[in-house]
């Protein structure tokens, strides 16, 4: 690396913490270009997530995928019994947004669905038939879900992580200054969801890993702490690995390493489209047809999906500081579009892009690679 080569915060590091060091091993050599956002801190700095797993305490059904199960209680407004008998499909993708339909009987009086612990959209209810949208998996890993029917209706909220994992907080990306873990994360209170006793009718789904998606998003929770090292090492000692990151979820997802586009023998040879955002970006835009990709601004957060692309400009020089990978899409009561996004430099799985233009980089912008199917 020449001198003078800027980091995301346009200033050069001047020392590294002993684990940075030890990880420098992995990257030094071949292809040593300044990555993307300047390091937080050595690998897994970032504050764990609270976020469940697949399981939810929701329901304590044991059935197996697709059988049902009744909760032995009465619906409101009906001396029927509710009674789920069946679930199609019993298995869904890990990314949700499926319709599920619960068949049985008494079911006239549910409103609300839980899967896995978290609300589900969409819910409508006849007699014999609830239908409603499966939700992501908490943390996009395979595995059975308990369902639970319920006669409250649940408001949707953000699936699986009420953390907004650092920001707003001393944390920083891309600039100088305190590590997430050292600085508290700040946390909303979970909203207050239904006992499993107060079910009509419970059944199980089973989350399984189906699309290009999926994988992403799987390795994109696998590795958002606990880094890929011994495949892709860490440019957190050369100014951050968060396109790193970002680049090995589209691997995951099914792109194939070129030569204009790389990162091998553990980082220790990588090319500056792999680790730095302000090539990244503009390399993505010319592979726009191969990759089946469209640019869109912050304006059109309604074209953005699960796996897709985004870059953040801390102060709107026109060049990339940082790059994360949408990890969730939800819609406010109120109408506004949220996306959340997992990252290195800070380290997390789900955090708030609207936070971190405006609480934690007052003045920044945003805009996105979308996946065009």
């Amino acid at each position: 690396m020449s001198e003078g080569v800027p980091y995301a915060d346009g200033v050069m590091t001047s020392s590294f913490t002993r684990r940075s060091l030890l990880s420098l091993v992995g990257v030094a050599g071949v292809g040593f270009v300044a990555a993307a956002c300047s390091s937080d801190g050595p690998k897994g700095s970032g504050a764990s997530s609270s976020a469940a797993g697949g399981s939810s305490a929701a329901a304590g059904s044991s059935a197996a995928p697709g059988s049902g199960s009744t909760a032995g209680s009465s619906s409101a407004g009906s001396s029927d019994t509710a009674t789920a008998k069946a679930l199609t499909p019993a298995q869904v993708p890990l990314a949700g947004g499926v319709t599920v339909t619960v068949t049985g009987a008494g079911l006239a009086a549910v409103r609300g669905v839980t899967v896995g612990g978290v609300p589900a959209r969409d819910v409508k209810a006849t007699a014999t038939k609830v239908t409603f949208t499966a939700p992501h998996q908490a943390m996009y890993t395979a595995g059975d879900a308990d369902v639970a029917l319920f006669a409250d209706a649940i408001a949707p909220v953000p699936s699986a992580n009420q953390s907004s994992d650092g920001n707003g907080s001393a944390a920083n990306d891309g600039q100088s200054g305190a590590t997430q873990s050292d600085a508290a994360a700040t946390t909303a209170p979970a909203p207050a969801l239904p006992a499993a006793s107060a079910a009509l009718a419970t059944t199980t789904l089973a989350y399984a890993t189906l699309t290009a998606v999926d994988r992403q998003l799987e390795y994109a929770m696998r590795h958002w702490k606990d880094y890929n090292l011994a495949e892709y090492g860490t440019m957190n000692p050369i100014g951050g690995d968060c396109a790193n990151y970002v680049n090995q979820t589209l691997i995951a997802r099914g792109w194939k390493q070129r030569d204009d586009w790389y990162n091998r023998s553990g980082g220790a040879a990588h090319s500056a489209t792999w680790t730095y955002c302000p090539t990244m970006d503009p390399w993505l835009d010319a592979n726009a047809a191969t990759f089946g990709l469209t640019r869109r601004s912050l304006d059109e957060r309604d074209k953005v999906k699960v796996g897709d692309i985004v870059f953040f400009d801390w102060n709107h020089n026109d060049s990339p500081d940082h790059t994360t990978i949408v990890s969730e899409v939800f819609t406010e009561p109120d109408g506004t579009i949220r996306i959340k996004s997992a990252s290195h430099n800070q380290d997390g799985p789900y955090r708030d892009l609207d936070e971190m233009i405006t609480v934690q980089h007052p003045g920044g912008t945003a805009w996105f690679h979308t996946f065009d199917a």
